[in-house]
């Protein structure tokens, strides 16, 4: 099989927690390897454009979040159309938000296999919620000694074979037909696609980051008040901004943020394949 030269660090992260992850897997590897490693961060517009091609020489360390138990909808062209393998070798990452990864992660290794890549391994990493405020302070000092452990496991089978995964061995159901539904307080489905951030304009000092870091390019550049795009709920305008004018206010999306604090407290679980 032919030796690995270049480490390839792909990532969706709008919010920074997948590339953390993504970054701390690439970098273990790398030093494991003894061969570089080249970032491509895929989150905002400009990175939407360009088809990457990757050799058999290459190892990629492919990573995005899990919305809804899947891959984010409006991220999964992306994943479909613009990184092309070559019988290359690599390592499929979800991150999820302390509920769980359900299908993401299979659905990854899918879209990855279709684009002639050869999973040798795949992960699905705990992290704090993007909205809710579970998953605090995840991944820790014990996530990253399993994900030095998962690093050093995949080198080690590179070393003897570095035959692909069955995507079997990931699969939480076999039909990708349906996303997670959300639900409310109450248990019911809520429906809060619609929702967009709201700006306290009394904080605001339109700096223009929130405009800036929005993955869809969503918010007008001139006044980050309005948002005529699609937003995908990513929270990177709140993180980043520094005034904390940022906000939601959709009933129903407060509902589900509710709920989830109210359920999902518990320390989820990693899961590591190879």
């Amino acid at each position: 099989m032919q030796s690995i030269k270049n480490i390839k660090a792909v990532f969706f992260s709008p919010t920074g927690n997948t590339k953390q992850v993504i970054e701390f897997i690439a970098d273990r590897l790398a030093q494991k390897l003894s061969v570089p490693v080249e970032v491509d961060d895929f989150t905002l517009p400009a990175a939407h454009a360009d088809t990457r091609t990757y050799s058999s020489e290459d190892l990629v360390i492919f990573g995005v979040p899990t919305y809804a138990g899947r891959i984010p909808n409006k991220v999964l062209p992306f994943v479909q159309n613009l990184f092309k393998g070559n019988e290359t070798r690599a390592v499929a990452v979800v991150t999820f938000g302390n509920r769980s990864f359900d299908n993401s992660l299979s659905e990854l290794h899918s879209e990855l296999e279709k684009n002639n890549f050869s999973v040798v391994a795949a992960g699905a990493v705990v992290c704090i919620h993007a909205f809710a405020e579970v998953g605090i302070g995840r991944p820790d000092a014990a996530d990253n000694e399993q994900l030095s452990a998962f690093a050093d496991e995949v080198f080690d089978k590179l070393q003897q074979s570095g035959g692909s995964l069955s995507n079997t061995a990931i699969k939480r159901n076999e039909a990708l037909t349906a996303y997670y539904v959300p639900l409310g307080t109450d248990g019911k489905p809520v429906n809060f696609l619609k929702a967009k951030p709201v700006t306290d304009k009394a904080k605001c000092d339109n700096c223009g980051v929130c405009a800036a870091v929005c993955p869809m390019g969503s918010i007008d550049k001139n006044d980050v008040s309005l948002v005529p795009g699609i937003c995908i709920k990513c929270q990177a305008c709140i993180v980043y901004c520094h005034t904390n004018a940022k906000s939601f206010d959709d009933p129903l999306f407060l509902s589900h943020k509710a709920m989830l604090e109210q359920n999902y407290t518990r320390p989820a679980v990693s899961e590591f394949f190879v």
